[in-house]
């Protein structure tokens, strides 16, 4: 506790140790120009990440982005604001927004859902891939409202720009190699955008290997006489590819591309089970500028996505077989103002055939189920004087349908009002309410059957009603200049919470006792705080970062919501002269002790290192940057409180990667 507190001091003195320098950027460098703009392309308004009223945003890009590219997404997002990860492995690590996680935070890819099985299960991977892209943004807080009952808890958008929305004069790109020592990890990735007349085109892919990785300690917490070295399964094997093309001039673009994805991971509980996964997906995507008078934009989406993943035992033998084939429609038409309202209203459709199903008889996990559902949505804007406020409204119906059980259909209603005022020039509050409501997943009504990869036997409830979360945020934040910050402060209550509640019952099935999970519904409660100040983020010189969150998520009754995330303190500090770039990160989590009524594990605190290091040369014309990254340099015994396996596995152990990549 003493090491606690004498680091959150020294974050928040060094930090302000700047601030009388704040207001003035380097020699010839103004401060604005210090840190470039960054654009949310998942919302309609206002493109930089401080100009969000309804939902908090953050975006990942550039070096930045480069630096924290993990195995998964959730290892990339583990250390931003209100994130942290599932922890099932470095396969299958889903980021989690504020405690929630699962059906309630949304996984896109340009925008559209990733119509992966993620959601379902800790186990199963995201299927979009962080090296090839371009930038990841994160919104924290509800985003219902324009993406639908899946993005209750906030959304994460992977931005690879696979359909080109603008022609480059000449070939550009992108290629990167790293090797990492933990795991011996091999990871190559590119791209190459390009255009012909009035064709832009562009292709990417990544390849990635890694063995079981190193662990500092023990495998099993607690336990001095449990294996050590690498931990078992932990290895991973993934190959993905796209490309496309589209037609760009004044008026807009219309494009189309396709992309592939083939993994294979292990899962490291102990029992030797891995995962076969695969995915084909097909995209178009347009945009018409001034469709209609009064009109300034109309944009359409199309996607398919073909989805399966087989899970496997020790011996490689198949034991469930999940499928899930998806088409997703979306149009929006920004309007121009109307009695000062300036606006967004739009459709989105999603039809989906989803099944988990024993590969040795007719035995179901979650029997198939055809799923649709219809929205429409309205988002305005308007400024009343100095204060600007958003509102929206969305109308959304799903239906489930599965074979030879009980049909189910929700009427779903979300709405949100939002304001931000300017308290001083660079300063504002901001005050958000929303009301979204969420139909239960398909797993939650459905399943009744085994999850080998999770050793558990899970049981839903076809009666279960449908979520709805009333939630409030205030927001102060400073967004202009050198010295940069943000504080937000959240509630969540959600009546008819559903979670996984695991009995303690044994069920044999197939020889291999699996423990009984029942999911369960009940009210919840949700609060947390976030803060977060930055100095010259992006700029040359000497660079500060600190934060801090904290959420705790308890159900009416009394009890802990179960998996939830730690509290967090952490400080970055970097320094960029010329061709050289380092940074050295610190993060200490502090002991996760509120546990549900059925956890057992409390989680030690822990303290995650990092550093960076690269330099930049030019090579025939190009940029050659060759880069040296550290991670978890205390090389400590690290255990995610989110994690389903905290038991058993730990994170790596002190893991150093070389690398260089090129761009022209």
């Amino acid at each position: 506790m003493k090491f606690q507190r004498k680091l959150a001091a020294a974050a928040v003195l060094s930090a302000l140790s700047t601030l009388s320098h704040a207001q003035s950027a380097p020699q010839g460098q103004s401060p604005e120009a210090a840190i470039p703009k960054v654009i949310v392309t998942a919302t309609p308004f206002r493109a930089g990440e401080g100009d969000q009223i309804l939902t908090p945003a953050k975006i990942l890009s550039g070096d930045e982005l480069r630096d924290k590219v993990g195995s998964s997404l959730g290892e990339t997002l583990s250390q931003e604001l209100g994130v942290s990860a599932s922890g099932f492995g470095p396969g299958a690590s889903r980021p989690i927004i504020r405690g929630l996680e699962g059906s309630r935070v949304k996984m896109m890819e340009n925008g559209m859902a990733v119509s992966d099985v993620s959601g379902l299960s800790n186990d199963h991977a995201v299927a979009a891939e962080g090296a090839v892209a371009r930038q990841i943004e994160i919104l924290r807080g509800p985003a219902a409202l324009l993406y639908g009952s899946g993005a209750i808890g906030g959304l994460v958008n992977v931005v690879n720009e696979r359909i080109p929305t603008h022609l480059e004069e000449k070939l550009v790109g992108q290629a990167e190699v790293r090797y990492g020592t933990v795991d011996e990890s091999r990871n190559g990735s590119g791209s190459i955008d390009g255009s012909a007349g009035a064709i832009g085109f562009h292709v990417d892919g990544n390849i990635r290997r890694a063995h079981d990785y190193d662990i500092p300690g023990p495998r099993v917490l607690g336990d001095a006489s449990s294996e050590r070295g690498r931990l078992g399964d932990s290895f991973t094997r993934q190959e993905t590819g796209g490309a496309g093309a589209s037609l760009i001039g004044k008026w807009g673009h219309v494009g189309a591309s396709v992309s592939l994805l083939d993994s294979l991971y292990g899962i490291p509980s102990g029992e030797g089970a891995r995962i076969d996964q695969s995915q084909t997906r097909y995209d178009i995507d347009s945009l018409v500028n001034t469709p209609f008078q009064g009109f300034e934009s109309f944009k359409f989406k199309l996607g398919y996505t073909d989805y399966e993943h087989t899970e496997l035992d020790a011996d490689s033998e198949p034991e469930t077989n999940f499928t899930n084939r998806s088409l997703e429609s979306r149009w929006e038409l920004a309007h121009k103002p109307v009695a000062g309202w300036h606006g967004t209203l739009g459709m989105q459709t999603e039809n989906t055939h989803f099944a988990a199903l024993s590969a040795h008889d007719d035995d179901t996990t979650v029997p198939a189920t055809h799923s649709t559902s219809v929205a429409g949505f309205l988002v305005e804007e308007r400024d009343f004087g100095k204060l600007r406020m958003n509102a929206g409204v969305r109308l959304e119906t799903v239906k489930r349908r599965p074979d030879g059980m009980q049909k189910r259909e929700f009427d779903l209603t979300s709405y949100s009002i939002g304001g931000m005022y300017p308290v001083m020039p660079g300063y504002s509050a901001g005050l958000t309410l929303s009301v979204a409501q969420r139909a239960p997943a398909t797993e939650e009504l459905y399943s009744e059957g085994p999850h080998h990869a999770t050793e558990t036997f899970d049981i839903g409830n076809t009666n279960f009603k449908k979520e709805t979360s009333h939630n409030i945020e205030l927001t102060l934040q400073k967004t202009t200049g050198l010295l940069r910050w943000k504080a937000n402060l959240f509630e969540n209550k959600v009546k008819d919470f559903i979670y996984g509640h695991v009995t303690g019952v044994l069920i044999e099935e197939e020889g291999e006792e699996l423990r009984e999970r029942i999911f369960e519904q009940a009210d919840a409660r949700i609060r947390g705080a976030e803060a977060e100040i930055g100095y010259n983020q992006q700029g040359q010189g000497l660079s500060m970062r600190a934060f801090a969150d904290t959420s705790r998520g308890k159900l009416e009754r009394g009890d802990s919501l179960p998996l939830q995330p730690a509290t967090r303190v952490g400080f970055d500090i970097g320094y960029r002269k010329g061709a050289i770039r380092s940074g050295l990160s610190v993060m200490r989590a502090l002991e996760q002790d509120r546990l549900a009524s059925f956890e057992e594990t409390e989680t030690p605190a822990y303290t995650q290192v990092g550093a960076n290091l690269s330099y930049t040369q030019k090579f025939r014309n190009h940029d050659l940057t060759w880069f040296l990254l550290a991670k978890n340099l205390l090389d400590e015994d690290i255990r995610l409180s989110t994690s389903l396996l905290k038991d058993v596995s730990p994170l790596p152990g002190r893991n150093f990667v070389f690398g260089v990549r090129t761009r022209f």
